[in-house]
């Protein structure tokens, strides 16, 4: 998302507040090793006209103040990919409307990784 601010009934909350929101409560789940994707290019990014944020967290907003987030994760081996991307499109759109009151009309999950036990 460019530097807009989104608005939720009256106030005005940056996009670096949602990130940090969706961030936490993705890291919570079983099966994250990791949100956001190290050394993940931002040519490649650019390439799409999208920011990337530093937390692996992009949002889109459109003009009903609904919002799309993308969300890249790595995640540990040993879990079921289709559950846990299940399960961080259900906690992102619950907290941020929980939290914060905005509608998120999608979530994309990008697994760009899987992390192995040490």
């Amino acid at each position: 998302m460019d530097d807009k601010k989104l608005m939720s009934e009256g106030l005005t909350i940056a996009p670096g507040v949602i990130e940090t929101i969706v961030s936490l409560a993705v890291g919570q789940i079983d099966g994250v090793a990791q949100v956001g994707t190290p050394g993940l290019s931002e040519n490649f990014l650019s390439a799409f006209n999208k920011k990337h944020s530093a937390q692996g967290i992009l949002i889109l907003a459109d003009d009903d103040g609904q919002i799309t987030l993308d969300i890249h994760v790595l995640l540990y081996y040993g879990f079921k990919l289709q559950d846990v991307a299940a399960e961080i499109r259900s906690v992102a759109a619950d907290t941020l409307s929980g939290q914060v009151g905005i509608d998120v009309a999608k979530v994309d999950v990008y697994v760009d990784g899987i992390r192995f036990p040490e």
